[in-house]
């Protein structure tokens, strides 16, 4: 399955039905009086957050959705029938933006959730709605309100409790595969990774989502390289992991590249609460490594973790203290967990079909 993060489409809901001019004419009744029915609502479009769906690709191939007119009133005080919603299912963190104006329609962030996003017109009244004291045998009904239509933008930021930030080749998705049971692409060249990974990360016997995004480089928020596209994707985690390649010469250069980046991006993002790691340390000795921890140290003003993704040392104590910054994050906001049903199933399927 194709990853597809942002999609623009142009829904219609439904015209509501016009009202209806008739007499009652039978045999015996020769003035019957008025009898027309009242036209019905029109369909609305709907937007539902669905499990199961982690990117907009369903909208790439189809642009135009519209609900169904409502029916016409009709004779014998029959009324129309209600237009068919138009539904529009889409993944859990998927923002409604008015192409327009850019404003925020809707926003997505739970399993179920429904939100109308075009009403349907009302239907007219009937001519038996207009029968009075005074006017016995009215001849005018009102026709349906007009339908809404818009263009809106579909912006998808996944929901994950962490995320994972670095240069390429900075080695997040050896990371991801070692702490998780998904699949990303792995290999031994910058831009392995070319759209969001989730993965499920178990630790005493909870868990959280982590977000693997594809690495950054310097004057990624001008666009370069794949841009900062993807760091919406974390815009809502509690805490992010900032992997530092071990082996490169200048790991303090490295870091301060991606805050700078961070930075730049704004949306709160440089805010977050930060865990440094520097990450293949198998590769390289043992003085080596304590050399450029204490560098990364006196750079970040933090403390510094020393993993290997390949070999997993270092592994289970970085993700059991950012399990601590998830729970506690999930605490201070009042955030439900991130729910993370299918996501393994539909990651490694995405992995399997591309």
């Amino acid at each position: 399955m194709q990853f597809l993060d942002e999609a623009k489409i142009y829904v219609k809901s439904g015209k509501g039905g016009d009202g209806c001019v008739s007499f009652r004419r039978e045999r015996n009744v020769p003035f019957g009086g008025p009898n027309g029915g009242n036209g019905a609502r029109g369909g609305d479009v709907v937007v539902e957050a669905v499990s199961g769906l982690n990117t907009l690709i369903d909208f790439r191939f189809q642009q135009h959705f519209k609900a169904e007119n409502g029916g016409q009133g009709l004779g014998s005080s029959v009324d129309g029938q209600k237009g068919k919603d138009c539904v529009l299912r889409v993944p859990v963190g998927t923002q409604v933006f008015d192409d327009e104006s850019e404003l925020l329609i809707a926003d997505m962030t739970h399993i179920g959730q429904r939100v109308v996003i075009a009403k349907g017109g009302n239907g007219g009244f009937g001519n038996a709605y207009f029968k009075s004291s005074t006017n016995r045998a009215p001849k005018n009904a009102n026709p349906g309100q007009p339908a809404q239509e818009y263009t809106i933008r579909l912006v998808l930021k996944l929901l994950s409790d962490a995320g994972l930030v670095g240069l390429p080749n900075a080695g997040k998705s050896t990371f991801l595969a070692a702490t998780s049971r998904a699949k990303p692409k792995i290999a031994g060249y910058p831009f392995t990774t070319l759209v969001p990974q989730l993965g499920v990360v178990y630790v005493d016997n909870k868990e959280f989502v982590l977000a693997d995004l594809p690495g950054l480089i310097e004057g990624a928020h001008e666009g370069v390289g794949l841009g900062d596209r993807f760091l919406g994707h974390v815009e809502r985690c509690g805490v992010l992991l900032h992997l530092v390649d071990g082996t490169q010469e200048d790991v303090v250069g490295a870091y301060q590249t991606i805050r700078h980046e961070l930075t730049e991006y704004g949306h709160g993002i440089a805010e977050k609460e930060e865990l440094l790691a520097l990450n293949k340390c198998d590769a390289i000795p043992d003085e080596e490594v304590a050399e450029k921890k204490a560098a990364l140290e006196k750079a970040s003003g933090k403390a510094v973790y020393v993993l290997s993704g390949v070999t997993g040392a270092g592994v289970t104590e970085v993700t059991r203290r950012m399990l601590e910054a998830v729970l506690a994050f999930r605490a201070a906001h009042a955030v439900a967990e991130v729910p993370v049903e299918k996501i393994e199933e539909s990651e490694s399927q995405r992995v399997q079909e591309s």
